[in-house]
């Protein structure tokens, strides 16, 4: 197949095209004066929105150049919006930023690998002044503070506030759709653990990459699957009472994973395949008990027992799954709540008879899993498309949270990067001019997000920018309400994990793209074969 290549200039500005373009789309969005965009969708109706990593998902252009330059700034909203939760937007443009000088500093001679250097280097040093800028959250009202900026809205603010104070800043938290147009919030038994789905395919949830299913039989195993004949069994058996099945084994691979992967593509079974948590004795261990949680038995050769000897009443429920590619959360299992309460303090006495503190720390895990349970916040609306904007909203704002709690929280509104920037002006140096070329464009870089958002809101991004260089510490611009202040004081704020997060994924892509040479792709890619007819 032939090949088209672009490279140096051209392909520089055939990159930059895309990321224009995507960034475009994205910025608009960026502070209380951003707008939205509505997205068209293959089934249902249009989707309003205004979350940066969800737009730029939408995003793929015909001509294929400047498309990679979309793919690969997509990566920075994408990486941000995993890790935080929150900042996706503020990455794009970052980036764009960066980019749009470095390309111009590239085309006048500056060696691109000497500029990404310098990228990094200020990146780490411009996160080493956002933690020295840190407050750190303390007290309810502090984190209610944070939730409502992040929420955007008093009221899911306020039950987000009051989830995380009850579950704590690593408590499991899921959120539902409600049949009513309120919020709610329910308190129920379950448990997280740290594996994720084991294969793309099994997928229920396209936009979320997820797998959710809703009251799954569980099987549990300590053995390794491979082979298809020792799942048909039990999928035939279970095909008469459930379309939804989770499979947690030490391992699900070959033809056993594919015929859970042929279920699901066919529809015939909406199935999770899971690798069991920890190794050896631990693992033991953990599988009984999610036995117990959700009133299962363990399938394990220890006992005499085999996959082909399985039966509906072996097999646990919940009331429901989700699963990334990370983490798996359990809802509300079945098992008896006395044989649960009893497990766990059988595992609280035996972590106080163990000698070693390894052994100890791990018991009391086992038993803060098992005891801990879910909060499930369900999200109400009067239409389809609110209810989705509101549930994405309750998503990010909780993860913006935790991130609050677990490093701390900065002036928001673009006002700490500006300061991370003046306090480094003049205190980075290096002998190569190339990579303080890079030094000073990532500092210049930082200046950019509080122009975008006066700008957004409807105010010149110069004249905003300049009242915030000529202030100190806190001092910024509420675009809300036209007015500068001391952006702690006004309620505007930024979780410090996000803000790093924001730079290390912008330095990270901006390099990338800085330092692209070729371009290549196929000349005239083959169209999509015609859907067979008879």
């Amino acid at each position: 197949m032939a090949k088209q290549i672009a490279s140096e200039i051209e392909a520089r500005a055939l990159l930059l095209e895309g990321v224009d373009t995507l960034v475009r789309a994205v910025g608009v969005t960026l502070g209380p004066g951003g707008r939205n965009v509505v997205l068209d969708q293959e089934f249902g109706p249009p989707k309003v929105c205004s979350d940066g990593a969800t737009i730029a998902k939408e995003i793929e252009l015909k001509e294929p150049f400047p498309n990679m330059g979309v793919q690969l700034v997509k990566e920075a909203a994408s990486k941000t919006n995993d890790d935080v939760g929150d900042g996706t937007t503020t990455s794009t443009v970052l980036a764009q930023n960066i980019l749009h000088e470095g390309f111009r500093l590239a085309t006048s001679g500056v060696d691109p690998m000497a500029l990404k250097r310098g990228l990094d280097i200020a990146a780490s040093a411009i996160k080493k002044q956002i933690e020295s800028q840190s407050q750190a959250v303390n007290g309810v009202e502090e984190v209610r503070q944070v939730a409502i900026l992040s929420a955007h809205e008093e009221a899911m603010g306020n039950i987000i506030a009051d989830v995380l104070n009850n579950v704590g800043q690593n408590g499991v938290v899921t959120v539902e759709d409600s049949r009513g147009l309120n919020y709610d919030v329910e308190y129920v038994e379950g448990m997280e653990i740290d594996r994720g789905y084991l294969s793309p395919y099994l997928v229920t949830n396209q936009d979320k990459m997820i797998v959710e299913l809703e009251d799954p039989y569980i099987l549990i195993t300590s053995e390794k699957i491979s082979a298809a004949a020792d799942l048909v069994p039990i999928l035939e058996k279970l095909s008469a009472v459930s379309r939804n099945i989770v499979v947690i084994a030490e391992d699900i691979e070959g033809e056993a994973l594919a015929t859970l992967v042929v279920n699901k593509t066919r529809g015939n079974l909406n199935c999770l395949a899971i690798k069991a948590p920890a190794f050896g004795d631990r693992r033991k261990a953990i599988l009984e008990d999610m036995a117990v949680l959700f009133n299962a038995n363990v399938i394990s050769s220890d006992i005499g027992r085999t996959l082909d000897s399985v039966e509906i009443s072996d097999l646990g429920r919940c009331r429901r799954v989700i699963s990334n590619k990370d983490n798996t959360t359990f809802v509300e299992g079945v098992g008896d709540a006395e044989i649960v309460k009893n497990r766990v303090s059988q595992i609280i006495e035996s972590s106080k008879e163990v000698s070693s503190d390894y052994d100890r720390e791990k018991l009391e895990e086992r038993a803060a899993k098992m005891s801990g349970g879910v909060a499930v916040i369900k999200v109400g609306a009067a239409t389809e498309i609110e209810l989705r904007e509101k549930r994405q909203r309750v998503e990010d704002a909780i993860a913006a949270t935790r991130a609050a709690m677990a490093e701390g929280i900065i002036a928001g509104g673009g006002t700490a990067l500006v300061r991370a920037a003046q306090a480094l002006k003049g205190e980075l140096e290096n002998d190569d001019r190339d990579v303080m070329n890079g030094i000073n464009l990532m500092l210049k870089a930082c200046e950019y997000p509080v122009k975008v958002i006066a700008e957004n809101a409807g105010y010149s991004g110069e004249v905003i920018l300049n009242g915030v260089i000529n202030g100190k510490d806190d001092w910024g611009f509420d675009a809300e309400r036209n007015q500068f202040g001391n952006m702690k004081e006004m309620g505007i704020i930024d979780p410090v994990k996000v803000t790093k997060s924001v730079i290390d994924n912008a330095a990270s892509v901006a390099g990338m793209v800085l330092t692209t040479e070729f371009l290549i792709t196929e000349l005239n890619p083959p169209p999509l074969p015609a859907p067979y007819d008879d």
